[in-house]
């Protein structure tokens, strides 16, 4: 199998993988809150089982500048994991999901708020169109408080992962299973004060899931997606991430019978334009990279990044 061709089965498979977490949060019958704070859990013993075995601790790159950037990505990564959830909750994985994905245009205004970054009148476009379909999607109707809270938690959470990104991205020179490794870490003290373990405890069989979202959606999806980074060009990376979304809409329809209304359908084709569109135009060979994924060496990354849960 050529190098390309693997790499794109390794992205497809993980983007997958991604599209099935709303699932295996549902399933669980555990709260935002437990739900994290044991996916930080079983996915610290996934990255750090498989970072041990390959040798990354040696020679980790780490300095104590570096490691508190990760730490401060993990606080943003970790409630942006909460805020995702309870969005599931309010509303609906398909929904929660599509209006996740405007998380390119936040890290655009927040490089122009804290970097003094110009936003061209083309990125301003795509930004215009990106809310127009998020107006669109959100379908919320006067009085329908259920789907406004369930918008908001989603915009929050893509707000906290474009936070994330502007903080992890200025890592060089680490492996991103370590500094995915430390941000699953932090979530751990972090979360330890909102966990109801009495609760959890009487979870039976949805233990089987929150050991899923940590081994599974935490542990090999990304150590898939870091393969297929070094193997993949940008453009093919930034067009397969759109594979989790349209995964999530179709299993939230076949499991729990969700689907998105017409008008709201309408508004989908727009936020994925547009956010290719800005996620292609911030990797010009000026742009700095995404948090948290690798494409080559220790310290490449990718614009998946946005895109993952």
């Amino acid at each position: 199998m050529r190098n390309e061709t693997r790499g794109t089965v390794e992205l497809t498979l993980a983007m997958v993988l991604s599209g099935t977490l709303g699932v295996f949060v549902v399933e669980s019958g555990a709260s935002p809150f437990e739900v994290v704070f044991f996916r930080c859990l079983f996915g610290a013993v996934a990255l750090g089982a498989y970072s041990l075995a390959r040798g990354f601790f040696t020679g980790h790159g780490f300095t104590a500048k570096k490691l508190g950037l990760a730490a401060l990505g993990g606080v943003f990564i970790v409630f942006n994991w909460v805020f995702l959830f309870e969005a599931y909750e309010a509303t609906s994985i398909s929904l929660a999901t599509v209006v996740y994905h405007t998380q390119p245009f936040f890290l655009v205004l927040l490089g122009a708020v804290f970097m003094r970054e110009r936003i061209s009148a083309g990125k301003l476009g795509w930004l215009a169109l990106a809310f127009a379909g998020l107006v669109l999607v959100s379908g919320v109707r006067p009085g329908d408080t259920a789907s406004l809270k369930g918008l908001g938690f989603a915009l929050a959470a893509a707000v906290l992962y474009a936070l994330a990104t502007f903080v992890t991205k200025r890592i060089t020179g680490v492996r991103p299973h370590l500094v995915a490794l430390v941000q699953v870490l932090v979530g751990l003290p972090l979360l330890l004060p909102f966990a109801d373990f009495g609760a959890a405890a009487g979870l039976g069989s949805g233990w089987l899931w929150l050991v899923g979202l940590g081994l599974i959606h935490t542990g090999l999806m990304y150590v898939l997606m870091y393969a297929a980074y070094a193997k993949l060009p940008t453009a093919k990376i930034a067009v397969l991430a759109f594979t989790y979304p349209a995964v999530a809409m179709g299993v939230d329809w076949a499991v729990y019978g969700h689907h998105i209304g017409l008008v709201q359908a309408l508004g989908v084709p727009l936020i994925v334009l547009a956010s290719l569109k800005v996620t292609l135009a911030a990797r010009t060979p000026a742009a700095a990279p995404a948090p948290r994924t690798a494409a080559q060496g220790t310290g490449a990354s990718s614009p998946v990044a946005t895109r993952v849960a």
